[in-house]
C-alpha cells in the first residue's frame, strides 16, 4: 500500500505547448512527477528545459495544454499561489537579495507564513512575537541542515558562489515545498562544490521525502541522482525512463550525448 502512495503522480504536465511569436520553445511536451522520484531533465542548450519549469511556476503561459498539481490546474494560478501549494524553485542565475545576510534572505523566503499585522509587528507581542520565533525556528534548522552556520550573518553579495548557490537552496527549502524544482543548481561549481550540493540534494529527497525535478548537464551528476530521465530537443520530448534506458537510446546519443555517450 506504501509503495502505491509513493508512486502516485504529484505533478502532471499535459501537452503544454509554449511559442514566443514563430519560435517553438515547448512542443507538446508532457510528463508525470510521481511523489517519490527525482526526475532530471535534460538536452541540449535551448531545448526548451527552462521553459518548462517556467511554464510550471506559471512565469510563462503556455498557449495550449495543462499543467496539475495534487489536483489544482496550475495554468489557473498565479506564481504566488504556486508558491503557496508547495512548489519551491531555485534559478540558473542566482536570485537573492545580495544586500541581505544569509539568514535575513530564508526569513525573507518565509512571508507566506506571517499573518501579523503591522500596528503588531510595531509592537512586537502576542502573535507577532509567537511567528518569528517559530518562523526563527524553522530556518535555524536549515541553517544546521545546509551546513551554514559560519555565514549565516554574511551579506550574501559578499559570499563565494558556492556558499551562495546553497543559501538560494535554503531559500527554496524555507517555503516548505511539497515539490522542488532546481534549475542547474551545480553549474558554475567545483568539483568540491558539486560534490556538497548533490549530498544536501540526496539528504533533501531521503529525509525531507521531498520530489526533486532536476535540470542539471553534468551526466555524472544526473546518473548519480536522477530515478528518471526527461530528454527535450528543440521544445520535443525525444525520450523518458530510468537513467540506464536513456542513456542508450540512439535518438539521445545523437541529440545530446554524442558517440562517447
Amino acid at each position: 500500500m506504501e509503495n502505491k502512495k509513493e508512486n502516485e503522480v504529484l505533478l502532471r504536465v499535459e501537452n503544454i505547448h509554449l511559442a514566443f511569436g514563430a519560435v517553438v520553445a515547448l512542443d507538446d511536451v508532457s510528463l508525470e512527477i510521481k511523489k517519490n522520484e527525482i526526475l532530471a531533465i535534460i538536452g541540449p542548450n535551448g531545448s526548451g528545459k527552462t521553459c518548462l519549469l517556467n511554464c510550471i511556476n506559471n512565469f510563462y503561459h503556455p498557449q495550449k495544454g495543462k499543467i496539475c498539481f495534487n489536483g489544482h490546474d496550475l495554468t489557473r494560478c498565479s506564481s504566488h499561489e504556486i508558491a503557496k501549494m508547495g512548489i519551491a524553485r531555485t534559478f540558473q542565475h542566482i536570485e537573492l537579495y545580495t544586500g541581505l545576510s544569509a539568514i535575513d534572505n530564508l526569513m525573507a523566503a518565509r512571508h507566506n507564513f506571517f499573518s501579523y499585522t503591522f500596528p503588531e509587528a510595531a509592537i512586537f507581542f502576542g502573535r507577532a512575537r509567537k511567528e518569528e520565533i517559530r518562523n526563527r525556528e524553522v530556518v535555524e534548522h536549515i541553517i544546521d541542515f545546509l551546513e551554514i552556520e559560519e555565514i549565516r550573518n554574511v551579506t550574501v553579495g559578499e559570499l563565494p558562489y558556492g556558499m551562495r548557490k546553497r543559501v538560494e537552496l535554503g531559500r527554496a527549502l524555507a517555503l516548505e515545498p511539497k515539490l522542488l524544482l532546481l534549475d542547474e543548481p551545480m553549474a558554475g561549481m567545483n568539483l568540491e562544490e558539486k560534490e556538497d550540493m548533490a549530498m544536501f540534494i540526496i539528504d533533501i529527497f531521503e529525509e525531507k521525502r521531498i520530489p526533486i525535478v532536476i535540470i542539471e548537464h553534468d551526466m555524472e551528476v544526473v546518473m548519480g541522482l536522477a530515478s528518471t530521465i526527461a530528454v527535450l530537443e528543440f521544445g520535443r520530448k525525444i525520450a523518458e525512463g530510468p537513467p540506464e534506458e536513456v542513456i542508450n537510446n540512439e535518438e539521445v546519443i545523437k541529440a545530446y550525448l554524442g558517440k562517447g555517450k
